[in-house]
């Protein structure tokens, strides 16, 4: 009777610590997950807000007095002021939501050690979108309307001269439809987004679940 009061006792420790280890893995699981779901939804969240700050920049309407807080040069005619304005806008935009794109680049590598390295090409996708508007911004305003109207070119030249700067007013200015390229990257971007971060909203199978499953139909 004794060896068999110790053996439950042995048992009932070791299903104690068992059940101490299991509830303890679960709740470490379930912090990690809930911390790992936090993390996609203020990434995702920070990534719609990009997404309408780049509008808002691209925006075709503005004021007369949009542009007019860059520097200007000692030398710089009515007309040149009015181009390089004109081409300042996106900057000055920027500037106002400046805010957003710093608090989704601070995201970068907590969202990469969690959700691994290979998800900087997020980060570096969107951060590269911006750059080509004012990329953009600084040759149409510098270049392409410059010499529009006030150097002669060849038709050939010309056309060229006209391609190119079309181009560049495609990425400057939002064009509000489906051929719009930086609409059309920004959607990429955000298509590798949702589906990196989507296991982190799919209800986790149970344990019980597993057991109880009909995995096989029957033929």
């Amino acid at each position: 009777m004794i060896e068999l009061a110790t053996i439950a006792q042995a048992v009932s420790v070791v299903a104690a610590c068992w059940a101490i280890i299991t509830g303890v893995g679960a709740w470490k699981r379930e912090f990690i997950g809930k911390r790992k779901i936090e993390l996609a939804e203020e990434t995702l969240a920070a990534y719609f807000e990009i997404k309408d700050a780049i509008a808002f920049i691209r925006s075709p309407f503005s004021s007369s007095t949009e542009g007019s807080t860059r520097e200007r040069a000692p030398h710089e005619t009515d007309a040149e002021r009015q181009l390089l304005d004109r081409g300042f806008i996106v900057f000055e935009r920027y500037e106002k939501k400046k805010e957003i794109f710093v608090k989704f680049s601070t995201l970068k590598y907590k969202f990469m050690a969690v959700f691994g390295p290979e998800t900087e090409s997020i980060f570096k996708e969107t951060h590269q979108v911006v750059n080509s508007i004012f990329t953009s911004a600084n040759m149409l305003a510098t270049h392409y309307w410059q010499r529009q109207g006030r150097v002669q070119m060849e038709a050939d030249e010309f056309q060229r001269h006209l391609d190119e700067m079309h181009r560049h007013e495609g990425i400057f200015w939002d064009r509000y439809n489906e051929d719009d390229e930086i609409r059309e990257k920004l959607s990429a971007v955000q298509t590798s987004l949702e589906t990196v971060t989507k296991p982190c909203f799919e209800e986790p199978m149970k344990t019980y679940t597993i057991f109880t499953k009909k995995w096989f139909s029957k033929g």
